[in-house]
């Protein structure tokens, strides 16, 4: 009975392959799911990783709650919020023009 019950503990925390890609929505949940457990080594969150992917699958919870319930696991695997702006380096057309002319011009010349 113990062997039993380690064996279905074992195949419970074995990383889940039902990713859908013709479903946007749930493949990029999948995604999220994935790369989370394949960064945790706590055996309970990848149990309720599971349990949450499956879940999501089924329909018994949304996406919004899915996302709720793993965001404590990316806190603990060290991903962060960022709320800054991202930079965005900017170039003008004439900056761009006389780059690629410049480019162009060695590359000829280093044959």
């Amino acid at each position: 009975m113990i062997e039993e019950s380690d064996n279905n503990e074992s195949a419970s925390l074995e990383k889940l392959l039902i990713d859908n890609p013709s479903d946007f929505r749930f493949h990029a949940a999948y995604i999220a799911y994935s790369d989370i457990y394949d960064k945790t080594t706590n055996p309970e969150a990848r149990k309720q990783l599971n349990q949450n992917i499956t879940a999501l699958q089924q329909n018994k919870i949304d996406y919004s709650t899915f996302y709720k319930n793993i965001n404590q696991y990316r806190a603990e695997e060290g991903f962060q919020n960022r709320y800054g702006r991202t930079f965005v380096k900017t170039q003008r057309k004439r900056e761009w023009r006389s780059e690629m002319q410049k480019r162009e011009r060695n590359k000829r010349h280093k044959k």
